[in-house]
């Protein structure tokens, strides 16, 4: 047993080594003061100076948040009312109206992106509209499948009880039932914003030109070569992605019973 338990604890830290040791490099790499992947130069932040003084990033800095806001925000909205939709349905319906939610999810997202292409070629310009209804698209599928866990668990005695008592349904929906899932609205908040800022496949086939996201940007100056500044951008995009994905792990639950305990 003791034999077992110290190889499974040397194979799991090669994993991680192994998992993380490239962008540990990535890191360092950042604050090299020298141009060379093999020498180190010293500690420099100059890199980073350069990074925000760049129109280009910039640009698509804001171009990549503006998308991953929005869409995230459009998604949350359409994905929880189609939640609720295919949770009021019945058995078959509801798992019929499941198994359509999760195709996109294992689709490949080539196929997603040469569709969006061909269906917005024939009715909408490509730009950053076209690029905002991709996101949208892909996104609805992970809101959905975030928030309809929440709602097998909700109390639905509470909101009836609301409606009961002469609440309206506008009302009882928002301070009944939304309280119960917004931890799932939530996650599903922050897996889209995830998911946005890291798309690159569909966004490089629906975004038409002039219009440059931090992911088509670096696949376009790496064909030129590797600038230092690219190493800072991906630091940064590394360090949001992990605060990201600290926040969906949270314990919501346990937060909102405190709190709910503390107002009484």
């Amino acid at each position: 047993m003791k034999k077992s338990r110290v190889f499974g604890r040397i194979y799991i830290a090669l994993l991680m080594i192994f998992l993380y040791a490239p962008i540990a490099v990535l890191v360092m790499l950042s604050f090299n003061d020298s141009r060379s992947r093999v020498v180190w130069g010293g500690f420099t932040l100059k890199w980073y100076v350069a990074l925000f003084r760049s129109h280009a990033i910039t640009e698509a800095l804001w171009t990549t948040f503006t998308l991953a806001v929005l869409s995230s925000i459009i998604a949350c909205a359409l994905g929880l009312l189609g939640a609720i939709g295919i949770f009021s349905m019945r058995r078959k319906n509801y798992r019929l109206m499941l198994f359509f939610t999760n195709i996109p999810l294992v689709n490949a997202d080539i196929v997603t992106g040469i569709a969006l292409l061909l269906w917005f070629v024939r009715f909408l310009p490509l730009g950053f509209t076209s690029v905002l209804l991709a996101h949208v698209t892909f996104n609805i599928p992970y809101v959905i499948l975030c928030i309809l866990p929440k709602l097998r668990d909700m109390d639905m005695q509470q909101y009836e009880a609301a409606l009961d008592l002469g609440a309206s349904g506008t009302y009882a929906f928002i301070r009944i039932l939304i309280p119960q899932i917004l931890p799932g609205v939530l996650s599903g908040f922050l897996m889209a914003l995830t998911l946005s800022m890291d798309d690159f496949v569909i966004t490089y086939f629906t975004k038409g030109a002039g219009v440059n996201t931090l992911s088509t940007l670096i696949y376009g100056e790496i064909r030129k070569g590797i600038k230092p500044e690219l190493y800072s951008l991906s630091t940064l995009l590394f360090l949001i992605v992990l605060i990201l994905l600290i926040l969906v792990n949270l314990p919501y639950d346990r937060l909102f019973s405190k709190n709910k305990l503390e107002t009484r």
